[in-house]
């Protein structure tokens, strides 16, 4: 059994569901420490650029293709979370 999200991690969760149109998913059913991309939700690198769009609209942050953590960051929902929350202007 997974953790509960955080608030900020539930707040991502939905951006991530409504950015890539997942109507069929439950944000609140994300794990937050499973994996974004291939055996966990799925998602590929042109879900990346969307929430990438949708993260600099929403919080300022600018994520950008050439970083090279960015496997780390999109990992989970946890670490993109974290990433986000780190970087948003004050």
């Amino acid at each position: 059994m997974s953790r509960p999200q955080t608030p900020f991690e539930s707040e991502m969760a939905a951006l991530i569901v409504t950015a890539l149109n997942l109507e069929d998913l439950d944000a609140a059913s994300i794990d937050p420490d499973g994996p974004m991309f291939g055996t966990g939700l799925g998602l590929d690198s042109i879900d990346a650029l969307e929430m990438s769009i949708e993260i600099a609209k929403r919080y300022g942050v600018h994520l950008r293709s050439d970083d090279q953590d960015n496997l780390k960051i999109f990992a989970t929902l946890a670490s993109l979370s974290a990433h986000v929350a780190a970087q948003r202007p004050t």
